[in-house]
């Protein structure tokens, strides 16, 4: 059993941080709102504390999962951020989704205070932070890795190490290209079936068993049809994650012209007031 923090207790680190303490980590947490960190403790035991360099002291591991690069820097390298905490030898374990640049920038920092650092951002939303399956994409050192892996199993089904620093949240970005054009398709297809007349249900059980048949289709196909759009992973935080994946593509050259349509498209959204629907509402704006 490890001695860990937990940094930002948002709907992924909530739940994340539940699991560390299930397992028997003994866990102290930091939030921004303080009374989310109480709620925390008096839901599951551990400890809070004031800051998060507060939190790292004394800490094996430090885990972070915040909202973006500007929020991960506060917590780590601002006023009383994490790393001027974190113990010689310790690991930092970032699970926010960010640039791999400020993943960089924190392995150089890591690296100066004599402490490892994993950049490591999910996939599985809300659903599977609470039920403890998410799939974890690492970057950093290979012994680094191997130290926190055994922990991070604690809410994760798949955790692996994609390469250095950085090579975390360009899986992550991968992850993302992924999804925006699955639930697009996917959207279209519904509105199809329905302007057809087909039963739409009956046609998602049939093609789900083919080769169009994706996780998506199986766990969101039939709520776009009822218009369900409260499964967690906002709009907002999609379009966060896209500008990172864009960002990075013009930086290295990759063409994604279907990633860029389908951002816009989730700007429409956000223009109907879906900005905190989930990211399966794309089909929302071809119903208007």
């Amino acid at each position: 059993m490890a001695k860990v923090a937990f940094i930002g207790l948002g709907v992924m680190g909530y739940p994340m941080a539940g699991h560390l303490k299930a397992k028997g980590h003994e866990v102290t947490v930091y939030n921004r709102n303080p009374k989310k960190a109480q709620d925390w403790v008096a839901q599951h035991g551990g400890l809070s504390a004031p800051t998060p360099a507060d939190a790292a002291k004394g800490q094996e591991i430090v885990f972070a999962c915040v909202g973006n690069d500007d929020d991960l820097r506060s917590v780590t390298i601002g006023e009383n951020g994490a790393f001027a905490g974190m113990e010689k030898g310790a690991v930092f374990v970032d699970h926010t989704t960010a640039s791999a640049n400020v993943a960089r920038e924190l392995d150089a920092a890591a690296k100066q205070g004599g402490f490892g650092f994993v950049d490591a951002p999910v996939s599985g939303g809300q659903a599977g932070a609470e039920n403890g399956v998410l799939t974890v994409m690492c970057g950093g050192e290979p012994a680094t890795y191997a130290r926190v892996e055994p922990v991070i199993a604690a809410y994760a089904r798949m955790c692996r190490l994609m390469g250095p620093a950085g090579s975390g949240q360009l899986t992550k970005m991968v992850n993302q290209i992924c999804i925006a054009g699955l639930v697009q398709a996917l959207s279209e297809g519904i509105h199809f079936a329905k302007r057809a007349g087909l039963d739409v249900e009956t046609m998602l059980e049939v093609i789900s068993k083919g080769a169009a048949g994706s996780w998506q289709m199986e766990n969101r196909g039939k709520t776009m049809n009822q218009d369900k759009f409260d499964f967690g992973f906002a709009v907002d935080w999609m379009r966060k994650d896209l500008g990172i994946v864009l960002d990075e593509g013009r930086r290295n050259g990759a063409q994604l012209p279907v990633t860029a349509l389908v951002d816009q498209f989730y700007a429409d959204v956000q223009k109907m007031g879906g900005n905190r629907w989930d990211t399966s509402s794309l089909i929302a704006r071809l119903q208007r």
